[in-house]
């Protein structure tokens, strides 16, 4: 009998999980593993008690024609990453693993280039996650050592 990988049971998933999601452009679904468990998962959507895109009708973002990757505080969702941080406690979370999946609303296409944000980033990085593991393909994924984040610091330098 052919097993799938734990990283691919984990993303299943998370995939799962962002059916939940209610944003109109870009869904995702994420959770937090530490030690073979799952801490907490979250899916994009408005804040609780405000009302979702979904149910608008409509995306701020793209009513103003905001390029992907930019402008994100016009954004009424708080993000799959965000969600799943915010559910957790950080000393679950230490040395964790943060398992992402992201699919297109209008394909259904799963999202080969997802990422997190910069400010996800540095929500990844001040709970002490260790990994982010990004689906690319069904079976295909991308293991992200949250070290290299660190490196990379994305900050824009201040004048």
């Amino acid at each position: 009998m052919d097993r799938i990988s734990k990283e691919n049971y984990y993303l299943d998933i998370a995939e799962t999980v962002l059916e939940r999601a209610t944003c109109l452009r870009r869904i995702f679904g994420a959770i937090i593993v530490k030690n073979d468990e799952i801490i907490a998962t979250g899916y994009n959507g408005a804040p609780r008690g405000r009302v979702n895109c979904v149910d608008l009708g409509y995306c701020s973002r793209e009513a103003l024609q905001v390029p992907r990757g930019e402008r994100y505080e016009l954004c009424r969702s708080v993000h799959a990453e965000a969600n799943a941080i915010i559910s957790a406690a950080r000393r679950d979370m230490v040395e964790g693993t943060l398992y992402l999946v992201g699919r297109n609303v209008q394909t259904g296409e799963l999202l080969g280039d997802a990422t997190s944000c910069s400010m996800c980033r540095r929500m990844v990085v001040n709970a002490g996650l260790a990994r982010v593991v990004i689906r690319r393909t069904r079976t295909e994924f991308e293991v992200i050592p949250v070290s290299r984040w660190i490196a990379e610091d994305d900050t824009v330098p201040c004048s």
